[in-house]
């Protein structure tokens, strides 16, 4: 299935007191490289959620391999773990300029329907794309 590639620059803001990007802000890392994701095979997430489709993150797995810093380009690579039925699962690896894998990454996000919070199957057009 379709793998896309982000790049992203370490912002200052995004460091500890020790220089090292903060652990939280892979969360965020993985939410920029799925929303790329989404947007490379033809999806507007905006228009998804005004069609009344949401997609929380329900399962997030993060694997600390080696630290990034200030001004470091990282590659966030976004690849589908598995077909999406209710839920769909992405897995994400980030590297370096020198292409050393920093961190790998996996969360689970479930579709809802936005009227009523229940979970519903993946929208046939994102099926379709796939």
């Amino acid at each position: 299935m379709k793998k896309t590639t982000t790049k992203i620059r370490i912002r200052y803001g995004e460091t500890d007191q020790m220089g090292f990007v903060y652990h939280g802000n892979y969360a965020q890392f993985f939410e920029i490289g799925r929303l790329d994701w989404i947007t490379q095979i033809g999806v507007s997430y905006k228009e998804m959620e005004s069609q009344g489709v949401l997609l929380p993150v329900i399962y997030l797995e993060t694997n600390y391999l080696k630290s990034a810093y200030y001004d470091d380009e990282l590659t966030i690579e976004t690849f589908l773990l598995e077909k999406p039925t209710v839920r769909i699962k992405f897995g994400y690896n980030i590297y370096n300029e020198k292409s050393e894998l920093l961190t790998k990454g996996v969360t689970h996000l479930v579709f809802i329907n936005k009227e009523n919070n229940k979970p519903i199957r993946c929208p046939k057009y994102i099926l379709d794309k796939l």
